[in-house]
């Protein structure tokens, strides 16, 4: 099946002031959105923030209350979903278990009508795609649930749509697979450069997966950009939050220099470089992801080093890499992460520990 990406300029999925709402409960605050062509976007929230909303508007499952959705530069805001020239996996794989997976994956072939030996060259090269060619003549219930996803993308590839949705489409494999299938999902991807988009509840997914992520809140935007600005860059607490591990702090801005100070909770101090203007005396929380801390000795802090000191709860080992969970005596626990090989290990919980990050490290998320 050759690549046929498209690469024009022009965006795959361009939305307008699109909402909806049930009665007096709005599901989805009006949302404008551009998608370009090739991207693979995820749509991530919590269950209830719009993000499955937002998905079966686009694939016209659900009538919009306003707003205007276009497709390859088309408008489909009042055009069935058959006929939007899209995708859709699903996480229950939809395959209809009295046909073959040959015929499964024809389906979407035979019903507009393609020539039988076209369909034949096209599924054949479908089951090549996903690599399960000697799969061919099996049901569904011969499959392992990995292989039967893989199918239900096939029946999708087949007829060659301009996009490509899928609804939590790993929810229901194990870890292992899961982390299977998201290789193989952006192998496609990749190959075929066809836009997909993705939604999903699960952070570690979206963040090794996607292109984008737009993170939804309540039915409305809480931010939208790559895997690597929503993790580092947070705008939001409940981004900070969502999105990877952290340590929140209280803070307070003492002084904007560069770097600016903070007081902490409990008394602590940091300096962090700020991203936005704030006047001092603001309040809000400094943020530290787990992987900028470090345990140290005491006499290995340098004079003046942002530091805090703390009780060692627990750490658990994951492989090669260690979590350290550090109480502070204010009541809030630092999370500290590092390879295995330099990590502290042989320190007893109970024992007293000093968390150092340098300036960098820091960023604050105003109230």
């Amino acid at each position: 099946m050759p690549n046929e990406a498209n690469t024009s300029s022009k965006p795959m999925v361009q939305i307008t002031g699109l909402q909806k709402s049930y009665g007096q409960v709005v599901a989805l605050q009006a949302l404008d959105l551009t998608v370009p062509t090739g991207e693979f976007l995820t749509l991530l929230g919590p269950s209830g923030s719009g993000k499955t909303t937002l998905l079966n508007l686009i694939a016209g499952m659900t009538s919009a209350t306003g707003g205007r959705i276009w497709i390859n530069g088309r408008d489909v805001t009042d055009v069935a979903p058959e006929k939007r020239g899209l995708g859709m996996v699903f996480q229950n794989y939809a395959l209809m278990p009295h046909m073959t997976v040959f015929d499964n994956i024809a389906f979407p072939l035979q019903i507009r009508k393609v020539p039988k030996a076209q369909i034949r060259q096209r599924v054949n090269e479908a089951l090549e795609v996903i690599r399960l060619p000697h799969v061919a003549n099996r049901k569904p219930k011969e499959l392992s649930g990995g292989q039967q996803q893989r199918v239900s993308i096939a029946r999708c590839l087949v007829y060659k749509p301009d996009l490509i949705l899928m609804d939590e489409p790993l929810g229901a494999l194990d870890k292992k697979l899961r982390e299977q299938m998201q290789l193989e999902i952006r192998r496609i991807h990749t190959e075929f450069g066809i836009t997909m988009l993705y939604v999903t509840h699960d952070q570690e997914e979206a963040l090794n997966m996607s292109d984008r992520i737009i993170l939804m809140n309540g039915g409305a935007v809480e931010q939208l950009g790559t895997p690597n600005n929503l993790y580092f860059e947070p705008r939001t607490q409940f981004t900070a939050e969502f999105i990877g591990a952290s340590t929140l702090l209280d803070a307070t801005v003492a002084s904007t220099g560069t770097p600016a100070s903070f007081v902490l909770e409990g008394g602590l101090t940091s300096r962090a470089i700020l991203h936005e203007p704030v006047a001092a005396g603001a309040r809000g929380k400094l943020l530290l992801r787990p992987e900028v801390l470090r345990i140290v000795s005491p006499d290995e802090v340098p004079p003046g080093a942002n530091r805090a000191t703390g009780i060692l709860e627990s750490s658990l080992v994951t492989g090669g890499t260690s979590s350290h969970y550090v109480k502070l005596p204010s009541g809030t626990t630092m999370l500290v992460r590092e390879l295995t090989s330099q990590s502290a290990t042989s320190i007893q919980a109970g024992t007293p520990v000093t968390v150092t990050w340098p300036n960098s490290a820091g960023r604050f998320l105003q109230n």
